[in-house]
């Protein structure tokens, strides 16, 4: 669906009246000027992209065009799938595209020549890899936008990066924007499943805590469905095991990410650190259709089911900022008008933040 925006005029505004050529040019030039240092991004993508140069070998047309179309601020991806920079045996680079093998060279040229292009060459570009093809993320914001800071750990230390990529964080003058890509919660009982992802949750309560003096949005893959009204078929989830595996814990039984414990937590990190889920704030209704952002493989048991598990997470205080949050594409099996991919959708968010002298809000019309 097409979006159009324009500028809300401020309250008791009246037409200015009209400048010399030069006046008028001196004072554009030094309105430019000014809007490209004091800018925040006001519109958002998230998009899980289960390898991204798949995904440009493949449906980089699509996707540019629904860019182009959106125009988003800042565009947040997991799941890039790209190793980080470093020789076999050597410390890594998680900041940088792997290319000391030909074959690494050749798909950082494909990766980077798509990036280049137009819409993606308006943005500056930060990652966050992985040793391997696994994980990772990236982050793009507009390069008329200026991140005070960028760090890559939930510590906001700027040289560490989390394990496997799983963090970008930006600072703005009036906001943060965090980009994560969950670990998965898992079947089982293991420092790789359950442990892991308890770490995670926990670090993250931490971190949501720590930053309440600014504004923050969080958006990403976070593997989680918060309620019931967040998965289409409740029972099945609830019921989910792995080759018959039934966890000690009751509350840990169940479908990774609809697992009782998984969501208690998920609720506890909303509640302690003043957050709102921008989706469900504005969508009180389940949608059958266009509700949920990962859907199951369209051959077998998990046919037609789906989980909403891609978010944009905010502060309360911008809570009435929100101006849409939609998601685009449907499931895997269903035919949709706009490139689907294989976790079947582009999740998107248009937030109307504090309008500053430079710049007004956004609205839909």
């Amino acid at each position: 669906m097409k979006r159009f925006f324009k500028p809300i005029e401020k309250e008791g505004s009246a037409k200015k009246p009209s400048l010399s050529p030069s006046k008028q040019g001196a004072e554009n030039g030094a309105a430019q000027q000014q809007e490209d240092i004091k800018k925040e991004p006001l519109k958002f993508v998230t998009w899980n992209a289960n390898s991204l140069l798949l995904r440009v070998k493949n449906d980089w047309p699509q996707f540019s065009n629904f860019i182009s179309n959106l125009d988003p601020d800042v565009i947040a991806i997991q799941e890039v799938r790209m190793p980080a920079a470093g020789s076999k045996g050597a410390a890594k680079n998680a900041g940088e595209l792997k290319d000391d093998t030909s074959s690494s060279r050749e798909e950082k040229q494909i990766l980077m020549r798509a990036l280049s292009s137009p819409p993606f060459g308006n943005y500056h570009i930060w990652w966050s890899l992985a040793d391997s093809k696994y994980a990772g993320t990236a982050l793009l914001v507009k390069k008329c936008l200026r991140p005070i800071k960028v760090s890559f750990s939930l510590d906001r230390t700027a040289s560490k990066h989390e394990p496997d990529g799983r963090v970008i964080l930006a600072e703005f003058e009036t906001v943060r924007v965090l980009n994560t890509y969950a670990p998965n919660n898992g079947w089982k009982e293991e420092e790789n499943s359950f442990q892991r992802r308890r770490k995670w949750d926990k670090r993250l309560l931490e971190f949501v805590v720590q930053v309440s003096d600014k504004p923050l949005i969080w958006c990403g893959d976070l593997n989680v469905s918060h309620e019931h009204i967040d998965v289409s078929h409740p029972e099945f989830f609830s019921a989910a095991k792995m080759n018959g595996y039934v966890p000690p814990n009751k509350e840990d039984c169940g479908q990774p990410g609809f697992t009782l414990s998984e969501r208690k937590r998920f609720g506890a990190i909303l509640k302690e650190g003043r957050l709102v889920d921008a989706y469900r704030y504005l969508h009180k209704e389940k949608d059958m259709v266009r509700g949920f952002s990962w859907s199951g493989h369209p051959i077998g048991k998990y046919r037609g089911k789906r989980m909403r598990i891609d978010y944009f997470i905010v502060s309360d205080k911008l809570r009435d900022r929100i101006a849409a949050c939609e998601i685009h594409g449907r499931g895997i099996e269903l035919e949709g008008e706009i490139f689907l991919g294989p976790y079947s959708t582009y999740f998107c968010a248009i937030i109307k933040l504090e309008a500053c002298d430079c710049c007004s809000p956004l609205v839909i019309l």
